[in-house]
């Protein structure tokens, strides 16, 4: 006599096997990938506001479920039923912030003066610290570092994509001056502001801002204009 074994429960799943001759042959997966909320759900959105302010008022290190689920105003079990972990509650919060600043670039892409509008955003300073709250994550997260160097070489291609564009327009020879070398040295000009402005520092910066802004003058004018 054959009979199919019953379908174990969500915790438990198994394999459907047979039974012969009175011998039950089945296998458990012992181990089922833990159900997490909804990605669209209002609550997950609150958890990432929660987190993000307190990164932003109290740095990463104060960041914990509980610290997060007071902050939303719930449950610690709700947090952990949305991001079982704290590497997923980090990741999801850099990940939108990531995600925003990226549609945000290409909106900038799609504008007349697309240099200048990235320059603007790179340095706004309302994303200053939490940007120094994940550069400073990433030193302890494996996962937030492999996330913030994607991040960087997708915006540094954009802005290669660009100089190699309007150099050439602005008389700048590519050669001489290669775009995704431009793009980096006015990436990694907005993010020294962004990190030092983090710690109180300003010496400099005014003058950065000026240079950068002569360039981008230069490279948004017809040749010969000063």
């Amino acid at each position: 006599m054959v009979l199919p074994i019953p379908k174990a429960g969500a915790e438990n799943a198994a394999d459907t096997k047979l039974v012969h001759g009175g011998c039950i042959a089945h296998s458990f997966r012992m181990k089922e990938k833990r159900r997490v909320g909804s990605e669209r759900s209002a609550t997950r959105a609150t958890i990432l506001d929660a987190t993000q302010a307190v990164m932003v008022e109290e740095g990463y290190a104060a960041v914990s479920t509980r610290r997060v689920a007071d902050r939303a105003g719930i449950k610690p079990a709700l947090v952990q039923y949305y991001f079982p972990t704290m590497d997923d509650l980090l990741l999801a919060v850099y990940r939108r912030a990531a995600e925003r600043s990226t549609q945000q670039q290409r909106e900038a892409m799609a504008s007349g003066d697309p240099l200048r509008t990235l320059w603007t955003q790179s340095t706004d300073p309302d994303v200053s610290v939490l940007a120094v709250e994940f550069m400073a994550l990433a030193n302890h997260r494996k996962v937030i570092r492999l996330e913030i160097a994607q991040h960087i070489e997708l915006t540094r291609t954009l802005l290669a994509e660009a100089f190699a564009q309007l150099l050439p327009e602005a008389g700048i020879d590519p050669a001489l001056y290669p775009p995704a070398a431009v793009s980096l040295l006015i990436e990694g000009a907005a993010r020294a502001l962004i990190m030092e402005q983090g710690l109180g520092v300003s010496i400099g910066h005014d003058q950065m801002r000026l240079l950068v802004e002569r360039w981008l003058h230069r490279i948004g004018s017809p040749p010969g204009a000063v």
